[in-house]
């Protein structure tokens, strides 16, 4: 690197620092990538180095970088209108629309347009509670659905415990048991894990509880499975007590499980889908609470009290609009189950050599190692919501990774691989390459 690219790279970084603020960190002492710019599954920085993005950004750029197409939609869209208010319509909005009721299953045809996941989820409680006149939302412990007042608070992930005072009321978790750590038998799973919920519904009051809020597939949380058969025990108990069921695909929608929807994998159809992050893939920022007709329906002579100043956003509209076209054209989901397939083949040879691969668990694209130090005891090689000291041999890994070029999510003791619909075989195998560099030094932690 010669000395001019680093000033610039050094001046960058530094307003960075003196001028902006980092989500999920400290300030102090935080060492960001500086990115310049990226192209397919690659990132480069302003120094010349190359970058594997095995986790596709926050699992969401599933189209990859840089794809022009998405740039040149959103071009034709500003050369015609670039906002209007949410009470126009243009024919970008319709569009998306009618494509998505195309794509969603059942009579799932209605489409409010949002910002993120995380204002999907916001409304998706709004019209929960509006529709059924009920007030509590029940959701999974381990699961996370954003970071604004109801998204944190549906959620259950440890990440909203420093801010626990400030959770919304009438949101109430249970838990669903890990498969990985069951000890009584993979035929009793399903039978507790519906008892369970059972429960809490009977504690609670069935006519109190508005909707269930699941993830499609589970993603930060660890990619941890539903057993066999549970999604359509929690739609019996929706049907049953008129609970609605709100899918979370924000991470696990369009493409990234290999269906469009992660929920399509149970065998059921939901009342609200949330979507966000590869409805446009981080192109821009933009969301969607799908519903079906007969929650629309409702609000056909009584005003829906939910709206955003850029709701529809046309330009957001065109962008949205564009990505979906690329699945389709491109085969991105049917690459998505053939490469989810050799990455399970790939990820079995990486357990011969590596004794801290304690699990793995995937669908389509959407995967997480789970590291322990010990196979028989299964204990962790780090624990859930891990204090920092506790992090010691994960952090390193993660520096390991980091040094030899991948850029993806480590969490406690998790590796994330859930990198864009459009990898090939030989890109996934320098990926694993370097993740098995980087597990030598977890297995050298592994006791016996």
């Amino acid at each position: 690197m010669n000395p001019e690219t680093k000033n610039i790279t050094q001046d960058i970084l530094q307003d960075n620092m003196d001028h902006t603020i980092f989500s999920w960190s400290k300030q102090k002492g935080h060492k960001p990538l500086a990115i310049e710019r990226g192209e397919g599954v690659y990132l480069y920085t302003f120094d010349g180095d190359r970058i594997l993005d095995f986790s596709s950004g926050l699992m969401n750029v599933n189209i990859g970088h840089g794809d022009q197409r998405i740039t040149d939609a959103v071009v034709r869209q500003m050369q015609q209108i670039s906002y209007v208010t949410p009470s126009c319509v243009t024919k970008v909005r319709g569009d998306l629309g009618k494509k998505l009721a195309e794509i969603c299953p059942g009579d799932l045809n209605k489409a409010f347009f949002t910002l993120c996941g995380a204002t999907s989820i916001e409304n998706a409680i709004k019209v929960a509670r509006l529709y059924t006149g009920r007030h509590k939302i029940l959701s999974r412990y381990q699961s996370y659905h954003g970071s604004s007042s109801g998204a944190m608070s549906v959620s259950g992930d440890p990440r909203k415990l420093p801010v626990d005072s400030q959770q919304s009321p009438n949101f109430v978790h249970f838990d669903i048991p890990i498969s990985y750590r069951w000890e009584y038998g993979e035929a009793t799973l399903l039978k507790e894990s519906v008892a369970n919920l059972e429960r809490i519904i009977a504690y609670e009051g069935p006519g109190n509880i508005a909707a269930i809020m699941l993830e499609g597939e589970s993603g930060s949380s660890g990619c941890l499975k539903y057993p066999e058969g549970y999604l359509l025990e929690v739609r019996r108990l929706c049907d049953e007590h008129g609970i609605l069921l709100i899918m979370d695909e924000v991470m696990s929608g369009f493409g990234r499980t290999g269906k469009w929807f992660g929920f399509e994998n149970h065998g059921i159809i939901p009342d609200m889908i949330c979507m966000a992050k590869g409805l446009t893939c981080g192109y821009l920022p933009f969301g969607c609470l799908m519903m079906t007709d007969r929650i629309a329906a409702k609000f056909d002579d009584v005003v829906m009290a939910i709206g955003l100043t850029y709701s529809a956003h046309p330009v957001a509209c065109a962008a949205a609009l564009e990505t979906l076209k690329i699945y389709k054209n491109d085969g991105l989901i049917d690459n998505a189950v053939a490469m989810g397939s050799y990455m399970n083949t790939r990820i079995e040879e990486l357990r011969l050599k590596h004794p801290s691969i304690g699990d793995w668990r995937n669908t389509g694209l959407l995967g997480c190692l789970e590291l322990v130090k010990n196979r028989n005891t299964k204990e962790p090689m780090a624990p859930y919501n891990a204090k920092p000291e506790e992090m010691a041999v994960m952090n390193k890994v993660a520096a390991k990774l980091r040094e030899l070029g991948m850029y993806t999510f480590v969490r406690w003791s998790y590796i994330f691989i859930a990198p864009p619909l459009i990898i090939t075989k030989e890109q996934i195998d320098e990926g694993l390459a370097i993740i098995s560099e980087a597990l030598k030094i977890a297995d050298e932690a592994v006791t016996t």
